[in-house]
Order: C-alpha cells, then structure tokens, then sequence
C-alpha cells in the first residue's frame, strides 16, 4: 500500500476521465459528459478523502478469499462433502417414503388380524360399505323438431326455466 505513489495515479485517472468526459460531452450529449465527469471524479475523492486505503484493504481481503477458495485442496473437499450429504438426505427420504407406503398394507393386516382375535369386533376393512353408486338420471327422449331451438327449449326445461 506504502509502495506506490497514490496521489500521481488519483490525479492522473482523474485527468484522463475528465478528457474523456468532454469527448463524450460533445459526441453524446451533456448526459453521457456528465456521467462520465463523476466517475472519473472518483479516484481524487478517494485520494483525499483518504477512503484508498480502506478500500484497498476490502479489495486486497476480497482477492485473498477469492484465491484461497479456488486454490485450496481442503476447501474442495469440503464442497464435496457438502454435496454428498445433500444427496444422501435426498436418498434417504426416498427411501423413507418408499417404507412408509410399504408399511402402510401390513399396519392394516395387523389391525385386521387383531379384531379377529377379539370375538364380535368386525375389522375396519369390513366395517365400511362400498357407497352406493348412483345412476345418472335418463334424458328425456328428444323431440323429432324442425327448428334449430329444440335443444335449447329442452335443457331450459330440464332447469325449470320457462
């Protein structure tokens, strides 16, 4: 950070910015001039504000990090560690599942066989009756009609409609 002479490179990116800005200014507009005029104020408001060193802490940490995780054997090892543990809860809630619906026909035989044991007790299976299943009421025969209103005479009257 010592090493290198900040205010020469803040006000020599400020400059360079700012001649860019007034290219800009006068091919593009007074909007495009004036964006690129605050970014190129930047770097000598970080100079004397003294926020460069600040930054170049973040910066220098945010690099280190970056590079000790992508170079790192132990940090491999870990993502993958990570990945086998979310893919054997996977598994092991299909399977879980799997049991469950295998668990599920013996827990009734079970239920079966144990109010057999007990006599004048019927089992839940038998206990309950299919519903009666109900017929669907007979259209009445269609009239043998010349006009297109025949159908639709017969479903207002079907409803009780007039």
């Amino acid at each position: 950070m010592d090493q290198i002479a900040w205010l020469p490179l803040c006000a020599g990116l400020t400059g360079v910015g700012l001649v860019i800005s007034f290219l800009l200014l006068r091919r593009k507009g007074a909007a495009a001039g004036l964006r690129a005029t605050a970014w190129s104020l930047l770097p000598m408001a970080a100079y004397l504000t003294g926020a460069l060193p600040v930054l170049w802490n973040i910066g220098s940490s945010v690099v280190g990090f970056v590079t000790g995780l992508v170079f790192s054997p132990s940090v491999w090892i870990g993502v993958a560690l990570t990945g086998l543990a979310v893919v054997l809860y996977l598994v092991s809630g299909v399977l879980r599942g799997r049991n469950q619906a295998k668990a599920a026909p013996a827990r009734e035989r079970s239920q079966a066989q144990a109010a057999q044991a007990r006599p004048g007790v019927t089992p839940a299976a038998t206990a309950t009756q299919p519903l009666p299943t109900r017929t669907p009421k007979q259209a009445p025969a269609k009239k043998a009609a010349d006009d297109d209103f025949s159908d639709i005479e017969d479903i207002l009257k079907r409803r009780g409609i007039g």
